[in-house]
């Protein structure tokens, strides 16, 4: 099975919190900090297994400070709230990508579902 492409660009826009992933077909993707963070792949927040996740909230002010290389095949960014453990893959990155609209949804209704309401006004574009 191919890996996902590689982004040929990657743009962070810090005034409005958001990366852009730019590929080799010209096609860009925008995503923002906050969407990022609560979606991160590390064990903090995804758990060790299905059920151990942890529900990220307040987020929405959320920075990347820094974006690390990780080898040929991962970024690490260094969010403000000190969260630097999530590997993200240029497979999870192109997942992210692609289904941002569904995930920000369901991370929507995970929030509605333990009582909290979303403090942004943007939708994560």
């Amino acid at each position: 099975m191919p890996s996902a492409p590689i982004p040929t660009e990657i743009k962070l826009h810090r005034k409005s919190r958001v990366i852009e992933l730019v590929y080799h077909d010209d096609r860009a993707y925008r995503l923002s900090f906050e969407f990022l963070r609560v979606h991160s792949p590390s064990a903090e927040v995804r758990g060790h297994g299905p059920g151990q996740e942890t529900l990220q909230i307040d987020k929405q002010d959320v920075d990347i400070v820094q974006l690390e290389a990780v080898g040929q095949y991962a970024v690490r960014p260094i969010f403000s709230d000190g969260h630097d453990s999530g590997l993200y893959s240029w497979d999870y990155l192109r997942h992210l990508c692609l289904h941002r609209d569904a995930l920000w949804q369901a991370y929507h209704e995970r929030l509605a579902a333990a009582g909290h309401r979303h403090q942004s006004t943007e939708d994560s574009r």
